[in-house]
């Protein structure tokens, strides 16, 4: 069916980072086993990438996998693991006929092996496309990418690269998995929990948060057009009044 929502062109969000939430509460309601609902919130992903390069949204971030996923079950990671290679199996055709470039934000080291290859080879057969760049966020936590950052610049300084006086934003978004990218205009976080979880917790300083009570399997084109409709609604201050944005017109 055809969708009736109507959005206005120059406000559509450069970034947007959607917390993939609800698959297995989605699956226990329906007395079918967890990875059930990853499967089917496969789907989800393919259709909301699709519509994402349709209305011009330039980055997509998707949190796949938290580095704290890892204590789960070791069938469900199994699991998990093989789904994800699946997925991109399937998909590097699609992205490189759509001009989507896969980038993937995470400590990829400790995914298993042929995991990490099509991974690799889906990042390496995409890097020239520049219609869409599609963030995996895989074996990431917010904290560990942040520590990185640190770590990076004190060995800077110690190295006599840069000075402590120079250290300025700019300087620690460029040590973090997004460099060269945006931050997120909007967080989505689907499935009904109202938190970050240790999702991009520097670069979504600024972003418009949607919390929506939709698992992930049943998040599809029109309940994210809702998403950026509500987004479009909004007035962005960046600190500032509405009175100042509006003399700034």
């Amino acid at each position: 069916m055809t969708s009736t929502i109507v959005l206005d062109p120059d406000r559509i969000p450069t970034h947007v980072a959607i917390v993939m939430d609800g698959n297995g509460r989605w699956a226990k309601k329906r007395k079918k086993p967890r990875l059930y609902g990853h499967k089917i919130g496969a789907d989800s992903v393919r259709d909301i990438v699709e519509t994402s390069a349709e209305i011009g949204i330039k980055h997509l971030t998707l949190y796949a996998f938290s580095s704290e996923n890892w204590n789960r079950p070791e069938s469900e990671v199994s699991g998990l693991m093989n789904i994800l290679k699946s997925y991109l199996v399937s998909e590097l055709g699609r992205m490189e006929k759509n001009n989507i470039r896969l980038r993937c934000l995470g400590n990829t080291a400790r995914l298993p092996n042929g995991v990490k290859k099509v991974l690799d080879e889906s990042i390496e057969r995409t890097a020239a496309n520049d219609s869409l760049t599609l963030n995996l966020a895989l074996s990431y936590g917010a904290r560990d990418e942040i520590c990185m950052a640190v770590k990076s610049i004190v060995e800077q300084c110690r190295s006599g690269a840069l000075r402590v006086e120079d250290i300025d934003h700019d300087t620690i978004s460029n040590q973090l998995y997004t460099v060269g990218q945006p931050d997120p205009d909007l967080l989505i976080r689907t499935g009904g929990e109202a938190r970050l979880s240790n999702f991009l917790l520097w670069q979504v300083s600024y972003s418009e948060i949607y919390f929506t009570e939709t698992m992930w399997p049943e998040f599809r084109r029109d309940v994210f057009l809702q998403a950026i409709q509500d987004y479009q609604k909004r007035e962005r201050r960046f600190g500032k009044t509405g009175d100042q944005l509006k003399g700034a017109e």
